[in-house]
This record gives C-alpha cells, sequence and structure tokens, in this order.
C-alpha cells in the first residue's frame, strides 16, 4: 500500500513539473515570471496541494524555478547552471578516463579564453585579475589557493559571455578542482602554478584570441603532469567526491 501511495505522489508531482515545463517551452512563462499560486496550481491541476508543491520543489532542485518564502515561485533569471552532481555521477558510472576528461577541458577551455580575449567586459577583466592576485597572495594555503584557481577559471569562462560554454565548463573543471583538493599536500609550489593564469589573464587583457587559446593548452598539459604526479593511479572521481560547491569551492 505504501509502495502504490508513493508512486502515485511521485507520478502527480510529475504533471505539475510537465506542466510549468510545457509553458516556458511555449513562451508563456519566461525568466523572471511569477508562477500562479499554489491554490491556484491545485484547482487548475486537480491535484493536492503536497502534490504541487512536490513538483515545484522537483523544478527548483532543477533550477527551473526559484521558492522564495513569502513571495511566491518564480521562473528563474539567474545564469545558466547545469546539474554538475549528476555528470559527476555519470562520468563515474561510464568510466570517463582521465585523459578523456582533461581533452575535453582543454577544447572548452581554450575556446572560452578566446573568446573572453574578444569579449571581456572591464568588470570581466577586474574578476580575472581578482582571482590572478588571490593565488599569488594564498600561495602558503593551498586550499584557499585552489578557490582563487576556481574563481579564476570560472570568470573567464563568464568573459566568453557564451552562457553554455560557461556551464560547461564549470561542470568539467569542477571534476579537477575536487580532485585536487583531496591531494593538496602533494602540491608544488603554489606561485608556479600560479604563473601561468597571471600569462592567460594577460593574454585576454591585450585582446589576443589566438595567445589566450594557446597559453591555456600548455597550462592544462602542463596541470594534467601535475595532476599525474600528484594522484598516481588514484581514480580522478572519489567515492565522496561532489560538485565542488560542496566543498565551499567555488566552481
Amino acid at each position: 500500500m505504501l509502495k502504490r501511495r508513493l508512486t502515485s505522489e511521485d507520478a502527480a508531482s510529475g504533471v505539475v513539473a510537465a506542466c510549468i515545463r510545457r509553458k516556458i517551452l511555449a513562451g508563456e512563462l519566461r525568466r523572471g515570471d511569477k508562477l500562479p499560486p499554489e491554490r491556484d496550481l491545485v484547482q487548475q491541476l486537480g491535484l493536492s496541494r503536497t502534490s504541487v508543491r512536490a513538483g515545484l520543489q522537483q523544478l527548483a532542485a532543477a533550477g527551473i524555478v526559484t521558492i522564495s518564502h513569502g513571495r511566491g515561485t518564480f521562473v528563474a533569471d539567474g545564469p545558466l547552471v547545469l546539474d554538475s552532481e549528476q555528470f559527476h555521477f555519470l562520468s563515474a558510472l561510464h568510466g570517463f578516463s582521465r585523459a578523456e576528461m582533461f581533452e575535453a577541458r582543454r577544447s572548452l577551455e581554450s575556446t572560452v579564453a578566446a573568446l573572453a580575449a574578444e569579449r571581456a567586459t572591464g568588470e570581466d577583466l577586474a574578476a580575472i585579475a581578482d582571482a590572478v592576485t588571490g593565488m599569488f597572495a594564498s600561495a602558503a594555503d593551498p586550499l584557499e589557493f585552489l578557490r582563487y584557481d576556481a574563481a579564476f577559471h570560472h570568470a573567464v569562462a563568464a568573459a566568453s559571455k557564451n552562457p553554455v560554454l560557461a556551464s560547461l565548463v564549470d561542470m568539467v573543471s569542477g571534476m579537477f578542482f575536487e580532485a585536487r583538493r583531496r591531494a593538496t599536500d602533494r602540491m608544488p609550489p603554489l606561485t608556479k602554478l600560479a604563473e601561468p593564469h597571471r600569462s592567460i589573464y594577460l593574454a585576454i587583457r591585450d585582446r589576443d584570441p589566438e595567445a589566450a587559446r594557446a597559453r591555456t593548452v600548455d597550462h592544462l598539459i602542463e596541470a594534467e603532469r601535475l595532476l599525474q604526479a600528484e594522484l598516481g593511479d588514484a581514480p580522478l572521481i572519489g567515492p565522496d567526491a561532489g560538485p565542488l560547491a560542496s566543498s565551499g569551492v567555488p566552481a
């Protein structure tokens, strides 16, 4: 009986999620729009308030809506965020190799670095420069260094002005930062690691897409070598690995 009841509730909450998705795809709801109140959705869909609430929570977990207590539920209006936790899980399930992951990362990050050199605003350049400064300033603190390292790659990706590529970079690069977080005791001198980031920043600041692309590729080739030295044959994804954000490191 309990199993049947739970299945029925899950199906009902799925109806809510499917309804909102259809409205978004049809253009009836756009970014930032407020959804009808729960009581209206209950009447429109003929479902219980519990099922409606569960469906909205399902959409919120997927980043499609945001729920603000006292204000209502809104279609998400922030930056695109892909499901990095699911990506980590699928990567482990399908056995993506470290070499395959680095190849994907080199392709993605060299592309966004070149785009950033063409499109970065003054605010973008300031964010990238702040991350580089933070890396040099935290050379005695590996975990803090990795926070700025992650912030650098995120800022470069954001400066590309392509939210799809930027989200993919965050998702893929997050796995590498998580792996390095687990091996901070084996990292080389951090000032040496900061230098390539400054070189990439200078190419972006100088509006030189090809230099930004080439320096990013060189940096990631060296990063692959260093990660191999730090991790040996250990898998890139450990059983306790999760999205970088869960460890407090921005992705």
